[in-house]
């Protein structure tokens, strides 16, 4: 009979319960050594590391009720949590942390790949790096630095074979793999090489976890992703620290040998460990920007980092002001607000990484329930970084109208073989609306380049479909992936049709002629996985606004004053004869066959939650709902009596 490590520390709570109901203690030690002599055999060290995590857990686990902790399952992964809001926890993110898995599943995949495609190349005979020139840049981002931190230079050299120093420049091949990548080519990843004996090895992946909280993430990852070589989670709570160091144990030989816990500033932790990490995962409550700068210089080259930002109120265009001082950018209220947060939040993380000749590659950008995710590439090259305000532009948006334009921030001329960067032209737009002739509003800069990498995101949902059963939240991340898989990649922001019509008073069309008529006119559209309602397009606002100007003399609307907006762009004659007969590619094919892509939530409160450490009262009513409220004052009321319950002889004995 063999009983894994998992069920043995599992008895604790069974044992300990026992105890509170007169169980002699020293029979506890005759049940463990019974469970623990049936363990696998090979593997004394172990058993004996565990042995002493369980009495010293005993010792402090007897101290509290065993009432107040409950086990909560997500995916492999089980984690003990406190009832007093001591541990941050909530569950609506399992999306995000399955969506997350997902990703690096592929992540590890396409790393292999890579790493597989190199050395077909060294084996057909590649030249030797010469030596003499200085492209340290193209060196380190060919020959990423990702070995053990006692193997690390400070200043993040690598070694190869042999010692490859800063000043030596790349192979004819290698600045071929540099020309790929800077193109966002993911044939050629940057991979993590090791030196074996007359070959190279992959390294297993380290991942770590900046803000772990109760560690439910960093377990996942490590019992769910089959080849990961590490988890750091940190944290700078000493009760989350506390918190993810018991789950660690609780959940058996594989999350030990895995997972480390340390107490630790995530910002000092990342800014002492520089290009250590294949993986670094940002999930704070609340803003990530005064992680980012820590975080890019954390991550290998080629590697990965993701990043979750909850203050949608505040990237929205709420506090404008706000979102500047944090991400730089000014954001408008626009319907497009939630993709705008997302651009704003790319733009930040690439301004950031350009101080340290770095640049980001997007390969995946979500928006769901009430946060943002982005999953980017992070390379290094200091001729790449020079593209940076191609991707980035200016939005102006109409006050009146739904009209909105991009300006970009610069431009390139192509002489010869030499590319000249300028600053773009402007302005793009007059000073009054040509639609409406009201003001424009002014936002940004955001990020204007692609927000996803289609190749990743049908292979991310491939896997999604073939492993559905490891997924607790298959249905809403498999929707969400599939929306985006028919997106527009290079249409940055959309319209709302329902705000179109809106501004000229008219019913609305249906989506289907509305994406026919755009369509026959020779553009592209498509829908968005922000907004049900969201149309993006690569047609110009005058076409927009003649498609509708069309469809209002078949649908007349009533008289209203000359001075709206509406009122104004009626007035025009069309330029465009639209035509709103049935296009073959009005559905999507999702939509044909009845896919579903936009799900309720699956349960009432589905919401964030309150900050670890608040006390729960009745005004968290609609964060947490009633029951949560009501269990949460009972046991208030539960401890007041304990705590003040005199002692005795007998409890001091016991």
């Amino acid at each position: 009979m063999l009983v894994t490590y998992s069920h043995v520390l599992k008895l604790q709570l069974k044992l300990v319960t026992a105890t509170k109901i007169g169980t002699n203690p020293h029979s506890l030690y005759k049940v463990w050594s019974f469970f623990s002599s049936k363990t696998i055999e090979g593997r004394v060290e172990e058993k004996e590391h565990t042995l002493n995590l369980f009495l010293h857990d005993i010792g402090t686990t007897m101290s509290s009720d065993l009432s107040d902790y409950k086990i909560i399952k997500e995916g492999e992964a089980e984690i003990l949590m406190h009832a007093k809001n001591e541990v941050f926890y909530n569950k609506t993110q399992v999306n995000n942390r399955d969506i997350s898995i997902a990703v690096l599943r592929t992540f590890l995949s396409k790393r292999k790949q890579g790493h597989e495609a190199y050395l077909s190349k060294r084996r057909k005979g590649a030249p030797k790096v010469p030596e003499g020139d200085d492209s340290s840049e193209l060196v380190k981002e060919e020959v990423p630095d990702t070995t053990p931190p006692e193997d690390h230079k400070s200043n993040g050299e690598c070694r190869i074979e042999e010692e490859i120093s800063p000043e030596e420049p790349c192979s004819t091949v290698e600045e071929a793999l540099v020309k790929a990548t800077e193109e966002g080519s993911t044939t050629e990843e940057q991979i993590n090489l090791s030196v074996g004996k007359g070959r190279r090895e992959l390294k297993p992946p380290r991942v770590l976890e900046a803000l772990s909280a109760s560690g439910l993430r960093s377990l996942r990852y490590a019992r769910e992703v089959d080849g990961i070589g590490q988890v750091v989670a940190v944290d700078n709570d000493q009760a989350s620290v506390e918190a993810c160091r018991r789950n660690i144990k609780f959940n058996g030989s594989v999350a030990v040998s895995k997972v480390e816990s340390h107490l630790a500033d995530a910002r000092v932790y990342m800014l002492t460990n520089p290009k250590e990490f294949d993986v670094v995962d940002l999930d704070p409550y609340g803003s990530p920007s005064v992680f980012l700068d820590s975080a890019v210089q954390s991550v290998v080259d080629g590697g990965m980092l993701m990043c979750t930002a909850t203050d949608m109120a505040v990237l929205c265009g709420g506090n404008g002001e706000v979102c500047y001082s944090k991400y730089g950018s000014y954001p408008l209220r626009g319907k497009y607000c939630h993709e705008m947060a997302l651009r704003i939040v790319l733009a930040c993380i690439e301004s950031h990484a350009n101080r340290y000749k770095r640049y980001i590659v997007p390969v995946l950008s979500v928006q769901m329930d009430f946060y943002l995710r982005v999953f980017v590439r992070i390379y290094t090259s200091a001729s790449a970084m020079k593209n940076t305000p191609l991707k980035l532009s200016y939005v102006y948006q109409c006050t009146g109208c739904d009209s909105f334009h991009l300006q970009p921030i610069g431009r390139t001329i192509s002489k010869n073989t030499s590319i000249r960067y300028l600053p773009g032209f402007g302005p793009v737009v007059p000073q009054e609306c040509t639609d409406c002739g009201k003001k424009f509003n002014m936002g940004g800069p955001i990020w204007s380049a692609p927000i996803h990498d289609q190749e990743w995101v049908a292979a991310i949902l491939s896997d999604v479909k073939c492993m559905k059963d490891r997924y607790p939240a298959y249905d809403r991340i498999s929707a969400v992936l599939t929306t985006i898989s028919e997106e527009l990649p290079d249409v940055p922001l959309f319209l709302s049709l329902h705000n179109l019509c809106a501004t000229l008073k008219c019913t609305s069309p249906s989506a289907i002629i509305f994406r026919s008529a755009v369509i026959n006119a020779g553009y592209r559209i498509s829908g968005t996985h922000v907004n049900p309602l969201g149309l993006k397009s690569d047609a110009p606002m005058d076409v927009i606004w003649d498609i509708m100007r069309c469809w209002v003399k078949t649908h007349p609307v009533k008289p209203q004053a000359a001075d709206q907006p509406g009122s104004i762009i009626l007035a025009k004659e069309p330029v465009l004869e639209a035509n709103f007969g049935r296009a073959v590619a009005s559905l999507s094919k999702a939509q044909a066959k009845k896919v579903a892509r936009f799900l309720p939530n699956p349960e009432r409160h589905w919401g964030p939650k309150l900050r670890a450490g608040r006390q729960i009262t009745s005004k968290h009513v609609s964060l947490l709902g009633p029951e949560a409220i009501n269990e949460a004052l009972n046991q208030e009321d539960d401890e007041e009596p304990k705590s003040k319950k005199p002692r005795t002889e007998d409890s001091v004995t016991s």
